[in-house]
């Protein structure tokens, strides 16, 4: 199948589809070919997460997640060329320390492909938001359920249903969103907050917001590829299988199996004589 014909999806496009009331679709995709069939599809992100720590590498958050491990990723889904725009993920570690070492990490995922770096946070990072959006480097934040402050919140914890302004609270989860977007960020990223919560984000910034586990009013949607194809074996509430690859993944090997414990495969037209 030849991919579709499409414009580069860019950031001034982020704009214009909040503009314009146009949803916005976006998954993970952590290599080539999952990028180019992403791409296949008309996915307008692709976001390279360190999510990778846990869907491949098996972790039980993305803390370990390193520089040079988002930059390899990076460079991987990049390399599929994609009309996609590319959002490479901050990981932990790689922008908390000073503004200098943010920009480096922002620089050096740039250098590797991505045209938009992500980073979670809200007050407390606005500055450092500001600081990379200085250097000309487009920036996507995220608020609400930020995974990286896995240990704040004991574990990933849903956000924004306690009054009050303390981290974690509805108003602070508001207050959050609202200082990232005047720190001059592209895009947000609202993720495991109430729908009424993320509603009103949404109705009072200026630039998209793409939801997970955030309701259906968010200016688009984002999942993890492999939830949506259904190779995940768990199942989330915020997430949906649109296929059941695992199953045809574990069918197509025991096939294979199959063939070569009974010596059907391989057979004689796949041979060299």
């Amino acid at each position: 199948m030849a991919p579709p014909s499409r414009t580069k999806f860019t950031v001034p496009k982020l704009f214009e589809y909040k503009k314009t009331g146009q949803l916005i679709s976006m998954v993970t995709a952590y290599d080539a070919t999952f990028a180019a069939l992403a791409d296949l599809a008309g996915v307008d992100v692709i976001l390279v997460g360190d999510s990778v720590g846990m869907v491949l590498q098996g972790n039980k958050n993305t803390l370990s997640v390193t520089m040079d491990q988002m930059t390899y990723h990076t460079r991987m889904v990049a390399s599929a060329r994609t009309s996609s725009l590319i959002v490479g993920d901050m990981p932990f570690g790689s922008y908390q320390t000073c503004h200098k070492d943010a920009i480096t990490n922002a620089v050096q995922l740039i250098q590797s492909g991505a045209e938009v770096v992500k980073l979670e946070g809200g007050i407390h990072l606005a500055d450092t938001v500001e600081a990379i959006v200085e250097m000309d480097i487009p920036v996507m934040g995220h608020v609400g359920l930020t995974p990286q402050s896995y240990h704040r919140m004991g574990g990933n914890r849903i956000q924004g249903r306690s009054e009050g302004n303390e981290a974690g609270s509805r108003q602070r989860v508001i207050e959050d969103a609202l200082a990232i977007e005047a720190a001059g960020a592209c895009a947000l990223v609202l993720e495991g907050i109430p729908l009424d919560v993320a509603e009103t984000i949404t109705q009072q910034v200026s630039i998209p917001t793409i939801g997970i586990g955030a309701g259906p009013h968010c200016d688009g949607q984002v999942l993890v590829l492999h939830d949506v194809l259904g190779l995940s074996e768990k199942q989330f509430t915020f997430s949906k299988a649109y296929g059941n690859v695992r199953n045809q993944v574990v069918d197509a090997l025991s096939a294979y199996v199959k063939d070569v414990h009974t010596r059907t495969w391989p057979d004689e037209d796949h041979s060299f004589r």
